[in-house]
């Protein structure tokens, strides 16, 4: 008798697995299975019901990975409940060499007429409120073959650079705007740093500007590098150049922006310190020395009322004047620096000076008294 049961039970296993392979088939197709480092690859997925006497729903995805990045860019269905055919469209970057494991998520949504009629009328793709049965499916891997980039590439795909230098002379830490624009289609090309490390000015830059339209052709995408230069003196911008490659036709090329000058005309120190004394300093007169003693009285009284007027008047400062927080508030020498160009005033140009050496030279600086200095002079 135990025979029989384990012949039945084995007979209901095959009949389930029979009735599983029978709901739908599925095929992957790409138009590449062997691709460079970060080139484009249109990915299929068509999930086909072979099983009418069922209503099949399909949640489909590609599995996230580290190893590559993706987007669906088409999805298409039929209308027939009894035969639903599917299928998705990916375009895919791999972003790991040798051989790559693409993974999936599906989970196959059974039920029956009953339950979509009684559930909603209209278009497939309102699915809410309809009782189904989910059952996670397993794919197997789809894999491909990743071909490793010529060295020190940055952009990998056909793509064209423009630039724009508003002008090339200026006046110290008066900033000079530069535009980089790469447009084209491929991997979209957002650089960490456009502009050579060892450039030694001040820079300002803001997060590039990326406009990326996906399709079966690829990825057409313009990224803008917005960014403005400042220094004390003269100074070349060397000849920049972007290693790319184009996979499509298996060529290196280059893009580049030629050998810039830019004019600073240097702002004399002594000229903007003011060389008058005012008010002009205290005059000696030992003629009144028999009323030393109530001079002294009077003039003891006048310090401590000059004391309490300018502990009042920072205090008033402090309170109406949001430079002083902005100053405090400055962790290190570039943050200030950035702060006290942004002023645009003259007061400030030995400090200036002073943060500048210590940035791009081997002056020495103490933060804190610097920062004591820049007070002063607000107050």
């Amino acid at each position: 008798m135990k025979h029989n049961l384990g012949k039945h039970l084995l007979l209901f296993s095959l009949f389930l697995v029979q009735l599983f392979a029978e709901d739908f088939t599925y095929r992957i197709t790409t138009d590449s299975t062997e691709v460079y480092l970060k080139e484009a690859v249109v990915l299929t997925v068509e999930l086909n019901q072979t099983n009418p006497n069922v209503v099949l729903f399909f949640d489909f995805d590609l599995h996230p990975s580290k190893n590559y990045t993706f987007h669906r860019i088409d999805t298409k269905q039929s209308d027939s409940y009894q035969k639903v055919k599917t299928d998705y469209t990916y375009l895919l970057y791999p972003l790991h060499a040798g051989d790559l494991n693409i993974t999936f998520d599906l989970t196959k949504k059974v039920t029956t007429k009953e339950n979509v009629a009684y559930s909603f009328s209209g278009d497939r793709d309102n699915v809410k409120g309809i009782d189904t049965q989910n059952i996670p499916i397993t794919l197997p891997p789809f894999q491909l073959h990743i071909k490793a980039l010529p060295k020190a590439v940055q952009l990998v795909g056909d793509f064209s650079l423009e630039y724009k230098i508003k002008k090339h002379q200026a006046k110290a830490y008066e900033p000079l705007p530069l535009q980089i624009t790469i447009k084209g289609t491929g991997y979209p090309p957002l650089l960490e740093n456009i502009l050579p490390k060892e450039l030694n000015v001040t820079r300002f830059k803001e997060k590039p500007i990326l406009h990326t339209v996906n399709t079966k052709e690829g990825s057409q995408s313009s990224v803008t590098y917005p960014i403005a230069l400042s220094h004390t003196q003269s100074f070349d911008l060397h000849t920049i150049v972007l290693n790319a490659f184009n996979p499509k036709t298996d060529k290196a090329y280059t893009l580049s922006i030629p050998k810039q000058h830019f004019e600073i005309q240097r702002v004399d120190v002594n000229s903007l310190v003011d060389k008058i004394d005012d008010p002009k300093p205290l005059q000696g007169d030992y003629g009144w020395l028999t009323s030393l003693f109530s001079y002294l009285v009077v003039f003891g009284a006048g310090v401590l009322t000059a004391l309490t007027l300018k502990r009042k008047k920072r205090i008033t400062i402090n309170k109406t004047d949001p430079l002083i927080e902005k100053i405090e508030a400055c962790q290190d020498a570039k943050a200030l620096l950035q702060l006290l160009m942004a002023t645009n005033s003259r007061q400030f140009a030995s400090n200036i000076e002073k943060l500048e050496k210590h940035l791009y030279g081997n002056g020495k600086m103490n933060l804190k008294k610097i920062k004591q200095d820049i007070l002063e002079k607000i107050v």
